[in-house]
């Protein structure tokens, strides 16, 4: 999975904001997350944007954006830094709120919600989507996630995915 994160420059967000529609890509609100069958885009930082894509030829969407946000933002490619999980069915966020700060509730934590947090003594990112929680964490701590999340769901007959494509994220079910 591709992974790029980008940046607005100081003062320069609506700018960015601009620029990316003008690329087909809708840059949430803080806390939020916004998935087509090909892209999932999140922000759990102000000014700042996580999107994830197919994986293709390697840095080729963090060079695309940063050709197109010169000047105006930074681009990283966090393709090697952050590792993907997926967690999907009805006993999902039971399973994780067992290791989380957050309340996930979906009154509180709805699909489309978007968090920064730490679980399992481990920051991650989630994202709530329609078919499941994604997780993002650093890859040097993918291998406990897993295992703490594997262990937690094991009761509920549950087991977090880490082989998926973007467009299974936003459908019932994981591939």
């Amino acid at each position: 999975m591709d992974i790029v994160q980008i940046a607005a420059g100081r003062g320069r967000e609506p700018e960015l904001k601009r620029i990316a529609a003008g690329c087909g890509v809708q840059l949430p609100a803080r806390g939020r997350a916004v998935f087509a069958a090909d892209q999932l885009v999140l922000s759990v930082r102000p000014g700042r944007w996580l999107l994830l894509g197919s994986p293709g030829s390697p840095g080729a969407s963090a060079q695309l954006w940063h050709k197109v946000c010169t000047g105006v933002g930074i681009v990283l490619d966090l393709s090697c830094a952050l590792s993907a999980l997926h967690l999907a069915g009805p006993a999902a966020r039971e399973v994780l709120v067992r290791g989380c700060r957050l309340d996930l509730d979906p009154q509180a934590f709805p699909v489309g919600a978007a968090a920064a947090t730490i679980m399992a003594q481990v920051s991650v990112i989630l994202a709530a989507l329609p078919s499941g929680v994604l997780l993002l964490t650093p890859s040097s701590t993918a291998r406990h996630v897993h295992a703490w999340l594997a262990h937690a769901a094991q009761p509920f007959g549950l087991m977090p995915h880490t082989d998926f494509t973007v467009a299974a994220l936003s459908g019932d079910q994981c591939s």
